[in-house]
């Protein structure tokens, strides 16, 4: 069981009189089953599921499915977030991720547009360590030369969109590679290969940070950096471990959205992701100011944003006003997150325990 999991049913928690309502996961779930509802109330048909040649499709299918980018950047960023830092480059790497693997593919078109210059899991490597290494060279002015997290992957945030329009030569760059097509469309025990990819990454990330020691050093790293360093943490390899990190979950979303398009798109990739990213991590619980992060919470957040632009679009809502709705909603998730709005709740609750207390002890 997860360490989000076990927030919630805590025996501790239940001696000490605190409910499964007050944990910090129980809000996005909330807000998850309201948005779901709502579809459910003016579609009845939203949770119908049909399968054909195997395949399951269903409006839940498509956004999980359309989800993944967003859950896989989310993912990482979580970690960095934990830190007290942020990643503005992940949405950047994204389409750099993306450029990279098409252009080995393609191989300055020296190949039949079905074939492929090098050899698939290069591609794959390739474009993947390309990404991590940006995430480190992100944790290494962040943890080394003391940048400001916000202004460091600033710069990868237009400089690697820049070196992705280089490296398509700013068009759009496209194939008909059939092993690529399968990361983005390829379907897998009747459900889309990218649910299954981003489960991976998560559980992977999962173990790594809550089965391991290294999730508790990123915990004491947010909270105070320079305490954890005195009490023997390696502050700085935390910091340059979890930015990679987060380049790499950036490198696999990036092949997923090169792959399910099957085009190079630089300009238009993964622009603005990362806002949803850091939204998706809030959303779920996590507080910017760093300390305990809920990986958990994260990939609810993710499914939040993609269900509530899917409701936005389903009922014909104008685009003008697509943002302007999807932004009430959020601020309204993220106003019953606040500690405020959770003191109100618990003092209204125990307004409403005293009257009873009072009857018990004069009868």
């Amino acid at each position: 069981m997860s360490i989000d999991a076990k927030d919630a049913k805590n025996p501790k928690d239940t001696k000490r009189g605190i409910k499964p309502a007050s944990s910090k996961i129980f809000s996005p779930l909330l807000a998850l089953f309201a948005i779901l509802l709502f579809n459910i109330f003016l579609n009845p048909g939203f949770l119908s599921i049909t399968i054909v040649n195997g395949h399951l499709y269903g409006q839940l299918i498509d956004i999980l499915n359309r989800a993944v980018p967003v859950m896989i950047l989310a993912t990482g960023m979580t970690l960095v977030i934990a830190t007290a830092g942020t990643d503005l480059s992940c949405g950047a790497l994204l389409a750099l991720s993306g450029a990279l693997a098409v252009s080995l593919i393609r191989g300055d078109s020296t190949v039949l547009n079905a074939d492929t210059a090098m050899p698939f899991a290069a591609v794959i490597l390739i474009s993947l360590v390309v990404t991590s290494l940006c995430g480190l060279w992100n944790g290494f002015l962040v943890a080394k030369l003391g940048i400001q997290p916000i202004v460091a992957t600033l710069i990868f945030m237009t400089a690697g969109r820049g070196i992705a329009q280089l490296i398509t030569g700013a068009r759009n760059l496209t194939t008909s590679y059939e092993p690529f097509s399968v990361i983005g469309q390829g379907w897998f025990l009747g459900l889309p290969v990218p649910l299954f990819i981003a489960a991976g990454v998560f559980l992977a990330v999962w173990y790594f940070a809550r089965r391991t020691a290294f999730g508790l050093f990123v915990e004491a790293v947010g909270v105070n950096a320079s305490a954890a360093r005195y009490s023997g943490i390696n502050s700085s390899l935390v910091i340059m471990v979890v930015y990679t990190i987060s380049g790499f979950c950036a490198g696999v979303a990036g092949l997923i959205y090169a792959s399910n398009i099957m085009c190079a798109d630089a300009t238009n990739a993964g622009l603005n992701y990362e806002l949803d990213a850091i939204l998706a991590v809030v959303l779920g619980g996590t507080s910017m100011m760093g300390g305990r992060f809920y990986l958990g919470g994260t990939v609810i957040g993710a499914l939040i944003i993609m269900a509530l632009t899917k409701s936005i679009y389903a009922f014909d809502v104008a685009p003008e006003s697509a943002l302007v709705v999807k932004a009430f909603v959020v601020v309204f998730v993220v106003m019953i997150q606040s500690p405020l709005y959770r003191s109100l709740r618990e003092s209204l609750r125990s307004r409403k325990r005293k009257p009873g207390s009072v009857r018990e002890s004069v009868g």
